[in-house]
């Protein structure tokens, strides 16, 4: 009776291991942690420069590598209940830049992001940032999805605007490497400095600043809580004065691509 009780346990424990050790060892599987954004990591010290312009070819060349870091993504949406905010804000500001990166190179070469999709497109019905070819957790997107209905609804983080990255010489530089939840303030500290002591995206002094057109369109983002001028001082190089002129600058759209 005794060996047919070790027998047993021994059969019972094995069966158990074999149900859910897989699972308890998965340290991305939803519900726990995110997901190890390594890859991603990788490919973006590798094809992105100092300056944030990307070596597309080099994409293109190590696509498979690109679309199994999407699988990641696919398969480890976040969960609201569980993950750290950083770690949301990270995961979607990753999946961002990571699914723009694919729809470049899907269509490659090009001159310019929007010249992807209909020749004759209308805000909201057909741009580049309205194809749905995003999947996440079973979930299709488009990328309007993820910037607006998701990190511009659900947190109020102001900063991601100079993290995620349409492709464009006028857009904040992408980061060589992946955004993550514990380092993620830090991060978007840097891109908003790194962002506006850019002179080719804005011009600042302390009594006139000629800003990215970011500032204009999304102006709601920033002053929720203060005036633009106080956003602005945060990040600046230079102190502005409350009374400083404004003016926005041209936006280019060119493909920000490695020369």
């Amino acid at each position: 009776m005794n060996t047919f009780r070790i027998k047993l346990f021994v059969i019972l424990n094995l069966l158990s291991l074999s149900l859910f050790g897989c699972d308890s060892l998965n340290p991305s599987k939803k519900g726990t942690v995110s997901p190890d954004h390594e890859i991603f990591d990788k490919l973006l010290g590798k094809y992105v420069d100092k300056e944030g312009n990307v070596n597309y070819k080099g994409f293109l060349d190590e696509k498979s590598k690109l679309e199994l870091y999407l699988k990641v993504l696919n398969e480890n949406p976040p969960d609201v209940a569980t993950w750290p905010q950083d770690d949301q804000i990270a995961f979607w500001i990753n999946a961002y830049n990571a699914f723009t990166l694919k729809l470049i190179i899907d269509n490659y070469p090009i001159k310019s992001i929007k010249d992807i999709g209909s020749k004759l497109q209308i805000p909201f019905v057909n741009t580049p940032w309205d194809i749905k070819f995003i999947k996440i957790g079973g979930e299709e997107y488009d990328l309007n999805n993820i910037e607006h209905n998701i990190l511009r609804k659900t947190f109020d983080e102001p900063r991601i605007h100079f993290a995620i990255v349409c492709a464009s010489f006028s857009c904040p530089k992408l980061r060589p490497e992946a955004y993550t939840g514990e380092k993620l303030d830090a991060q978007l500290t840097q891109q908003a400095k790194s962002f506006l002591a850019d002179t080719n995206k804005n011009q600042i002094t302390e009594t006139g600043i000629k800003i990215s057109k970011i500032f204009s369109w999304f102006k709601g983002d920033f002053t929720k809580n203060e005036t633009l001028i106080d956003f602005l001082n945060k990040y600046a190089p230079v102190m502005i004065t409350p009374d400083a002129d404004v003016s926005y600058l041209k936006y280019d759209w060119s493909l920000n691509e490695q020369k």
